[in-house]
């Protein structure tokens, strides 16, 4: 499907001394600038999230340690869970 795009005079100029330089079309500039683009912003995406979940990581640590100085160390679950299977 072909669309039509109205840039100005100097935008156009501008993208055919690239595209040549690159020894590129125009539409094939243009659609390498889009992929970059799109890779860029699946990148700050993907970075948000491991920020985001790395505050959540920190937010359960604390929990952890208020729970932790204010109980004590909490013993590994783990061997009561299997017995507790176990019967």
């Amino acid at each position: 499907m072909n669309q039509t795009l109205a840039i100005s005079e100097s935008l156009y100029s501008r993208l055919q001394t690239d595209a040549q330089l690159l020894g590129l079309t125009i539409e094939q500039l243009i659609e390498q600038a889009v992929e970059e683009w799109k890779q860029k912003d699946a990148e700050l995406k993907h970075r948000a999230e491991l920020k985001r979940r790395g505050e959540e990581v920190d937010r359960i640590n604390a929990i952890y340690e208020r729970m932790k100085a204010k109980y004590g160390r909490m013993p590994d679950s783990v061997e009561l869970i299997r017995e507790d299977r176990e019967r």
